[in-house]
């Protein structure tokens, strides 16, 4: 029987970037958040003597080959695994493709769960390195994550997630209760190899150095940790769907019925992503759409919304509304609706929720 899994999205509550390094990459700090609303991997696999690897998909934008990222970290695993398989992916995208909200890397990590579940399932026995008693495989396959893509290892945390370095670099934090959460869909496209290149000449113009900002992410890093760490208690060890120990959040109701814990904490207050200073300047239009979900575009607005923070999410093109209540999020997908600009309506997802969920029943 084949293993559907959850692929959930997520934001950048937060993105501070670094000048080009030497080795072509950008040092960042930035807190991903996974959210509700996800994709649906479903992975087939079968013993066989040689590895065989078919991906589909009902969106015709999504590679079905090696350049796939759940392709990649399949192949990945059954080679650190030692295993030879006959594996069938499906992703069923309902989410939007190079859109800022990772769909592409928790495709990846989908595939990967759904595999273990049916190596498990079949009984296959693992000869290779990552065999029980040769190698950690939690840690080997946050490995095997870093090296498909930057932003794919915090899949296999879920929930409030410290990213550093390039992204990969990754640690849990205290996570705070759901909150609505409104991710406006543009039509416009932006690239992200030209929103670093034209980041790249913003660090150029300001003259914003390696040294410098290793300074200021350095900062940055410890002010996301002290803000998560005000009043929202660290969770527990326990086990994910997936069978890896991964942090759990404790499910308790922390903001009681007045206040978030988002805003008791001071998190709200950094909730700003670098890239805006570069990809607004090419698209306006974003700048625009981050007016209204903030309900700052004009007074009429600013009355009928109870924005959190607002932003645009990686480097876009999406972007999101934090919200205290399902009604100032739904006003605020209204004024989106109003601009010409479709919009999905989901909440945060806490670490606990994101693994016990994950497994499609």
């Amino acid at each position: 029987m084949p293993t559907a899994v959850r692929s959930h999205a997520k934001i950048n509550l937060g993105l501070g970037i670094g000048a080009p390094r030497a080795d072509g990459f950008h040092a960042l700090s930035t807190v991903y958040q996974t959210l509700e609303i996800y994709d649906l991997v479903t992975v087939t696999a079968r013993p066989a003597a040689a590895t065989t690897l078919r991906l589909t998909s009902n969106d015709a934008r999504v590679p079905t080959d090696e350049r796939n990222t759940a392709w990649k970290m399949v192949a990945l695993a059954l080679e650190a695994l030692g295993v030879t398989a006959d594996v069938l992916i499906h992703i069923e995208k309902r989410l939007p493709v190079q859109g800022g909200l990772g769909a592409g890397s928790a495709n990846a990590v989908a595939a990967l769960v759904g595999l273990e579940v049916e190596l498990d399932r079949s009984q296959v026995p693992k000869a290779g390195p990552g065999a029980p008693g040769r190698l950690d495989w939690p840690r080997k396959r946050l490995e095997i994550a870093a090296q498909v893509g930057s932003d794919v290892p915090l899949f296999l945390i879920g929930g409030a997630v410290l990213g550093l370095d390039r992204g990969q670099e990754v640690y849990p934090l205290p996570d705070f209760e759901a909150v609505w959460c409104v991710v406006a869909l543009p039509e416009v496209g932006v690239s992200t190899p030209q929103a670093f290149r034209d980041w790249d000449m913003l660090c150029a113009e300001e003259g914003l150095t390696s040294e410098a900002s290793t300074y200021k992410l350095e900062q940055l890093s410890r002010a996301y940790a002290s803000a998560f760490a005000g009043g929202i208690p660290r969770g527990r060890q326990g086990a994910g769907s997936s069978g890896v120990l991964a942090p759990n959040y404790s499910g308790e109701n922390l903001a009681g019925p007045q206040e978030s814990a988002l805003v008791r904490t001071g998190i709200t207050s950094w909730i700003a992503n670098d890239f805006e200073r570069v990809v607004f300047r090419q698209h306006p239009s974003l700048a625009e759409i981050k007016r209204i979900l903030a309900a700052s575009g004009t007074p009429e607005a600013a009355c009928h919304a109870s924005s959190l923070g607002a932003s645009l999410s990686g480097s876009g093109s999406a972007l999101f509304g934090l919200y205290r209540t399902q009604g100032d999020a739904e006003a605020a997908r209204e004024r989106l609706q109003t601009a010409g600009v479709k919009s999905l309506l989901t909440r945060t997802l806490p670490r606990e929720k994101y693994w016990r969920e994950m497994l499609l029943d």
